[in-house]
């Protein structure tokens, strides 16, 4: 049970927030969808982040007297965070940017 100011209900910004108390009842109907994501990321040579979320998507109605509202909400939630670090290379070659194998064999060589 929630109690609002008459005023909110004409529409007009100026009246929002004055006039006679009035009890109204607001229901809420909605579902939940949740999605685990997964990330990986490069963090440098040998270290790779990986990240875990929770996707929740939830539709929510909300149904007054007056009005049936009708929203989508979307959230992201980190769960988990780890840095995976494997060996360290002997060599490292930073290919990146370079056109073919031609141009790379020729940086190595």
């Amino acid at each position: 049970m929630y109690k609002l100011l008459f005023g909110s209900f004409t529409g007009f910004k100026m009246l929002a927030g004055r006039g006679p108390g009035v009890k109204i009842t607001i229901s809420s109907i909605g579902d939940v969808e949740t999605d685990l994501r997964s990330e990986f990321s490069s963090q440098g040579i040998n270290q790779t982040l990986h990240r875990v979320y929770l996707q929740v998507k939830c539709n929510v109605n909300i149904l007054t007297p007056f009005d049936n509202i009708s929203r989508e909400i979307t959230n992201q939630v980190l769960l988990m965070e780890n840095v995976i670090v494997g060996n360290i290379p002997n060599t490292y070659y930073n290919l990146e940017g370079m056109n073919g194998n031609s141009d790379a064999l020729e940086v190595i060589e």
